[in-house]
């Protein structure tokens, strides 16, 4: 193998096994965390992936997948059930799925710039309702390597 392909490899492979960025998702409306440990999914990879390969406690309480951009998600390869909030551009609530069991697709919703994916009674827990606000704060770089 040549520098060029190995190089190549190399970088396939670290964008691959990048780790996602961090932040939280906090409902304004309801004064309630939907996520105070929010991965970030805003590569094709990564939103393709999801949550695929994740055991149900490596997504316990408190954690969230935010997909960006997305419409509408899938639960193919996962063995347990996730609530999934639909968002606007604006970060307001257009649409909700609770306890969306494996192996299903959701609704698209083409009103939705983003999803946020939570684990299961994490929608009725926090009491969230479509029109709800919600904050999303993206870490910052320096802060995460920090």
């Amino acid at each position: 193998m040549d520098g060029e392909q190995e190089l190549s490899r190399s970088a396939r492979t670290s964008a691959v096994t990048a780790p996602l960025r961090r932040a939280y998702a906090f409902n304004q409306t309801r004064q309630a965390f939907l996520a105070s440990q929010l991965e970030v999914a805003d590569t094709h990879w990564s939103r393709l992936k999801g949550l695929m390969g994740r055991s149900a406690s490596a997504f316990s309480a408190g954690k969230g997948l935010w997909i960006v951009p997305c419409h509408g998600v899938h639960t193919l390869a996962m063995g347990y059930p996730i609530d999934v909030v639909y968002l606007d551009a604006g970060l307001v609530v257009v649409h909700l799925e609770e306890n969306v069991k494996p192996w299903r697709l959701t609704p698209l919703r083409m009103d939705a710039a983003t999803v946020i994916e939570v684990p299961c009674h994490t929608v009725w827990n926090t009491g969230t309702k479509v029109g709800d606000q919600v904050e999303i704060t993206v870490e910052n770089a320096q802060e995460a390597t920090a």
